[in-house]
């Protein structure tokens, strides 16, 4: 037996009963309301027919009741099995099946937009907005808020966390409650931490990436302040106004904030740190957002397959890199302390300091495979050990530097080109709001390295300009070959740009995207 994640919620929530736990636009709980209504809704799930171990969907913008259904989730071994809000109708309708979600907690214009696309049983809607019979208080008015934690084991599962991973392939990864509470302890153990009296601010979707902090804050004290979407301005001043301490964003919302603050410095005087991830952020932007927040930046580094971070750039890491070590920057830190970080060659043998290979990582905190796909796993998972399919290389101090997914890694007259850092130079170009770097292919060399650049508002640059730019900065070889001007990329629900969508037009025609 191990620790269940929801009661150690419970015992925190009798430490701080009075404390505000989450806020939201629509709703406030106080860690004592937050741990009854987690218990009647724990009590009414299993009272709808749930069994230990049954698919809880989720299909929910950012709000206070995906809080209580994890922890309610958790406390009666149930799976939480989120989708994620940004997800199409006909998306839902795969994630419902391949999870076979007993129950989806939803709202009514949510559930009509995937009705269509369910295949087969419509499963039990239990819905924000519902009546008597299917409404969410409604549930929870006629359940008890007495309710002990169950026993769990740590190879027990208690997520699936669906991926946004480039491959289209849908898959999730099994957490176990040894897995979260391996990622509890990540986040309580670092030194840059939260602790009672701090206000996190969640602004990406707590279905995904955001939620890891969800438990971790709760067990510290901390008020979790929920963002439903957004908008640079509003949310500017939203977290002033909250007087928020801590955030995590992915790099392209960094980004809309450094345009909207341009020219400010330390528009949030109460925030301590700003956490980034889920996606590289170019050198030449880090150091921009250092001058405008202030040095609050961390960057974390992990993947749904390993229970969230398992590398950190600390705020002191930051700090240091700008005064000694630049190159640090597009470091994305160092291995955690239960996370076994290691660079391998493709015949799975350690890579000496400073070169180059995939980043494979073991620890309590690996997921047990994905849900119903062995052959995935199976390519992945090897004793025990995730291949992340991610190139990088460590330092002397054990940093790690990623060069790039080896999947995107551009292959000219046999010279490899990491896009990463073809793009981390576009970003020092005072032009370049965005860029996304790719393969296409090219009759002399086999494959050519293309940009396609989205520029600031009210700027503009000549393909030939920035080329040339570029050739100041690169090998000749890596250059990009053709550049084009476009008004947005496409990202995928978390925010990451879908470079494959970029790529796949103009590889039509050919047999296989490698040349």
């Amino acid at each position: 037996m191990v620790a269940n994640v929801g009661a150690l919620v419970a015992r925190s929530a009798r430490a701080n009963g009075r404390r505000i736990a989450v806020m939201s636009p629509a709703r406030t709980l106080s860690y004592a309301e937050l741990e009854q209504r987690s218990n009647r809704l724990a009590n009414a799930l299993l009272g709808l027919g749930l069994a230990r171990g049954d698919r809880v969907g989720i299909y929910l913008a950012n709000c206070a009741e995906i809080v209580e259904i994890e922890i309610a989730c958790y406390k009666a071994g149930l799976v939480k099995a989120p989708f994620n809000s940004r997800l199409s109708p006909s998306e839902v309708g795969e994630i419902a099946a391949n999870s076979e979600a007993a129950i989806i907690v939803t709202t009514s214009e949510r559930a009509e937009s995937f009705r269509a696309h369910i295949r087969g049983e419509m499963p039990r809607l239990l819905l924000l907005d519902g009546d008597d019979a299917t409404g969410y208080e409604a549930a929870l008015a006629r359940a008890s808020d007495a309710f002990a934690p169950v026993e769990v084991h740590a190879d027990e599962l208690a997520v699936l966390h669906y991926t946004s991973g480039s491959s289209g392939v849908l898959k999730a990864a099994m957490q176990t409650f040894g897995n979260r509470l391996a990622q509890l302890r990540k986040f309580l153990i670092r030194s840059e931490g939260m602790h009672e009296g701090h206000i996190l601010g969640l602004v990406g979707p707590v279905t995904h990436a955001s939620g890891m902090q969800i438990v971790p804050a709760l067990c510290s004290g901390v008020t979790i302040r929920l963002f439903s979407g957004f908008e640079p301005a509003r949310f500017i001043a939203d977290m002033r106004a909250d007087r928020v301490t801590h955030t995590f964003m992915v790099p392209t919302m960094i980004n809309m904030l450094l345009g909207e603050l341009e020219g400010q410095y330390r528009p949030l005087p109460d925030l301590q740190r700003l956490g980034y991830g889920a996606a590289p952020m170019a050198p030449a932007r880090i150091l921009k957002a250092m001058d405008v927040f202030g040095p609050v930046l961390s960057q974390g580094y992990g993947a749904g397959e390993t229970t969230s971070g398992v590398c950190a750039l600390t705020t002191h890491d930051h700090l240091h890199a700008r005064a000694a070590r630049p190159e640090r920057l597009a470091s994305c830190g160092r291995p955690l302390l239960e996370c076994d970080v290691r660079i391998l060659d493709d015949e799975g043998q350690p890579v000496a300091t400073g070169e180059i290979g995939e980043i494979v990582v073991g620890g309590e905190d690996i997921f047990a495979g994905y849900w119903r796909a062995p052959e995935l796993t199976a390519e992945v998972l090897k004793n025990g050990r995730y291949h992340t399919g991610d190139l990088a290389r460590m330092d002397e101090e054990g940093y790690v530097y990623i060069v790039d997914r080896k999947k995107d890694m551009v292959i000219s007259g046999g010279f490899n080109v990491y896009p990463s850092e073809v793009e981390a130079v576009l970003f020092q170009h005072e032009a370049v709001q965005e860029a996304c770097v790719f393969a296409i292919p090219d009759d002399k060399w086999g494959e050519s390295v293309a940009a396609h650049v989205v520029l600031k508002p009210g700027r503009a640059a000549e393909g030939t300009a920035i080329d040339a730019f570029c050739g100041e900065r690169l090998a000749g070889f890596k250059r990009p070959r053709r550049i084009e001007f476009v008004a947005s990329l496409p990202k995928n629900p978390n925010g990451k740009v879908m470079r494959k969508a970029v790529q796949a037009p103009y590889w039509a025609g050919q047999e296989r995207m490698v040349n």
